[in-house]
């Protein structure tokens, strides 16, 4: 392990370098370790019990964030490069140190290798350099020194070979990252780098080439919930504080014990009462879905909370402009929100969904909790009239469309070897194409960038509305800009803009007319210059996004959501 290397901002830890991620640190790269190996006592708790109780741990906690050597990280990959001597090997190989990895030849830095072997199960280990120059070669002799040299030609893989001491002919990395690559060179070890002496597992996946600074090294499985009245609010920070006591007590002895502690806050003491005893039901009950989380979220939202004193939950209606009345049945201004993410294990190769063999776990022993930040903002939530979703639904143009996804998911569920995929809804396609839209325009005149912003669609049957919110724990803060487009003449501009730019792409006619497209081909006419957003506001890794289900066919032969507006 090593110390003081550098810095990543909290939030970065759960969403971006969690768990079993690879951080770059100036020349050097390292691995966050596991949640045994974190100091859990000076980690701050993050509370959300609805989430918890969803995901069958008993809270949440913020990585450490309390001064030096907060985080314990492993060094990754091992297999280092000298450019000066062009040796390949470890650390050790050329007498370096944790602190100083230099070469003692030449006193060079040394280079992590750029490459690294995954397996879809989450296990990760260096590339078998020796394996792959000697596959179809015989080694000769016992000395085995192994080397990387580029011809500086270009940089593509045919310029990089690795050459053997022992004398064997060099082999370039051409063809390594080709799916069956290592099939035959070499078998996944089951090796876990993350969890601190951790045995390795049993493991018969074969292993893919990556680059170590690629995305589909570590694919962050997170879970998020928006917090709702009444847990939300003084009185739930409240019951928060004092849970560990509360809990344990009850009838006339827990009555005292709330009616001293919230006379001294000057809370209402049947408020905390009732919150606490409804808490120990909860407990009781069995853990909710993430449908039956949104389905709250949902619920909430429409219904409204615009109470003086409700800090982590202000949502009030906003008079819907009559020129927008026909398609939008509700705006409410979020003035206030609190959104607590966790993250729950993760992923190599491709990306999997909660529940799945290849979830890769971040601790060896369960700790009873999971690593979560909360992030306090604004939004403003939209709903459409359930009327108008029902009508383009049933469309025959909208089956045959939505019937294509249907077909690639199936394909990359073969592909895959894994449990088929819940088939994505006609209903989440339109309200996630038009959270997109709306998004890219807010960012325009909210203050905030596209970065800073996320969507939360409620597509279940039934539903038929989205959340756009700051998705930002930085510096972009909450500024008041956004909520304040929730106005009615402003939520209609937006609307009409967002519409109209979407009626026509730079990439068309091929956009538009074009069939499954983009990663894995879960898209359809969706592309960067029209719909794609950045990774941090789409909660779906920008996938099932369609812009002609909003504004039908340039043809006029496909209605859309929207059509004729």
């Amino acid at each position: 392990m090593a110390s003081n290397l550098g810095t990543a901002r909290q939030s970065q830890l759960v969403t971006t370098y969690g768990v079993g991620a690879l951080i770059p640190v100036g020349d050097q790269s390292f691995m966050l370790c596991g949640l045994d190996s974190w100091e859990a006592d000076r980690a701050q708790d993050v509370n959300e019990e609805r989430l918890a109780r969803s995901l069958r741990v008993w809270g949440f906690k913020a990585p450490p964030a309390t001064g030096r050597r907060d985080m314990p990280v492993t060094r990754f990959p091992l297999m280092h490069y000298c450019p000066g001597c062009r040796r390949l090997g470890m650390p050790r190989d050329f007498g370096a140190s944790v602190s100083e990895m230099t070469c003692r030849a030449c006193d060079r830095e040394l280079t992590p290798s750029r490459f690294v072997a995954c397996c879809e199960r989450g296990h990760i280990e260096d590339f078998p350099y020796f394996r792959w120059v000697h596959r179809d070669q015989e080694p000769q002799g016992d000395t085995h020194e192994l080397f990387l040299r580029t011809r500086g030609e270009s940089s593509a893989l045919t310029d990089i070979e690795i050459s053997c001491s022992c004398g064997v002919r060099p082999v370039s990395m051409q063809g390594s990252f080709d799916r069956q690559a290592l099939t035959g060179v070499a078998w996944c070890h089951g090796r876990r780098p993350w969890l601190l002496g951790a045995d390795d597992q049993a493991c018969d996946r074969p292993l893919r080439t990556l680059q170590r600074g690629s995305s589909n090294v570590w694919f962050g499985l997170t879970r998020s919930a928006i917090s709702i009245p009444p847990w939300s609010g003084p009185t739930a920070r409240f019951v928060d504080k004092h849970w560990d006591v509360l809990r344990l007590m009850d009838g006339p002895e827990l009555g005292a014990m709330v009616e001293r502690l919230a006379s001294e806050l000057r809370l209402d003491a049947a408020g905390v009462l009732a919150l606490v005893n409804r808490r120990k039901g909860l407990q009781a009950q069995v853990e909710p879905t993430e449908s039956e989380l949104r389905a709250d979220e949902y619920e909430a939202l429409c219904r409204g909370n615009d109470v003086a004193g409700s800090d982590n939950s202000q949502c009030a209606d906003v008079e819907v402009a009559t020129r927008v009345a026909d398609l939008v049945a509700q705006v409410s201004r979020v003035s206030r929100l609190r959104e607590v993410r966790a993250l729950l294990g993760f992923s190599r190769v491709s990306p999997v969904e909660a529940g799945a063999e290849s979830v890769a776990a971040l601790s060896e022993e369960g700790v009873g909790w999971l690593p979560a930040i909360e992030v306090l903002g604004e939004g403003v939530f939209l709903r459409l009239h359930e009327d108008v979703v029902q009508r383009w639904e049933r469309l025959p143009t909208t089956r045959d469309r939505v019937a294509l996804l249907h077909a690639a998911q199936t394909r990359l569920d073969d592909e895959y070897h894994r449990p088929p995929s819940i088939p994505v809804s006609a209903r989440f396609v339109a309200l996630h194409s038009l959270a997109h839209l709306v998004l890219q325009e807010m960012s325009l005149d909210a203050g905030y960038p596209a970065g800073s912003l996320r969507e939360r669609v409620y597509a279940a049957e039934g539903q038929g509305g989205f959340l756009i919110y700051t998705a930002s724990s930085d510096s972009a803060g909450s500024l008041g800009g956004l909520a304040t487009l929730a106005d009615s003449d402003r939520l209609a501009e937006v609307l009409e803009r967002a519409v109209d730019h979407a009626r026509w792409c730079s990439a068309d006619p091929v956009c538009a007319e074009s069939g499954p497209s983009g990663a894995d081909g879960l898209n359809l006419a969706a592309c960067h210059a029209c719909m794609l957003l950045p990774e941090t506001s789409c909660e779906e890794r920008n996938l099932f996004l369609d812009r002609v289900a909003i504004v039908g066919e340039q043809s006029g032969t496909s209605g859309g959501l929207i059509e004729g507006r």
